[in-house]
């Protein structure tokens, strides 16, 4: 698939494509079930209302159907527990950027004013 903004590359469609079965009615997997999961994708990223979503992506009742499921079933906290298990840390840092010393801990004299 291209590289759509919000949507699942390959990589990450290969990582989590077995967590995602929904048979239709006659039983059968629905075939476009990557594409609603890149529908589900583009409406939590972009923070638009379901009936906002591009038609590329289906229906918004079936995507949102599809949703609701998958949430009440617990799919997407069991993506979230089964990658954090895996997750790679070499990008975080926490340095004097993100936490502040508190006055009292940077070795300033008691009673000396702030500047």
């Amino acid at each position: 698939m291209s590289g759509r903004r919000y949507e699942l590359t390959d990589e990450q469609w290969d990582r989590v494509k077995e967590y995602f079965t929904i048979p239709n009615k006659n039983g059968r997997p629905y075939k476009n079930i990557r594409n609603t999961v890149n529908g589900i994708v583009w409406i939590l990223k972009s923070g638009a209302p379901w009936r906002d979503l591009p038609s590329r992506y289906g229906d918004w009742n079936s995507v949102y159907k599809c949703f609701a499921k998958w949430q009440e079933e617990g799919i997407f906290e069991k993506i979230f527990q089964d990658l954090a298990i895996e997750a790679d840390f070499q990008d975080i840092s926490i340095d004097s950027t993100s936490v502040k010393v508190h006055k009292d801990g940077t070795g300033a004299k008691k009673g000396a004013m702030n500047v």
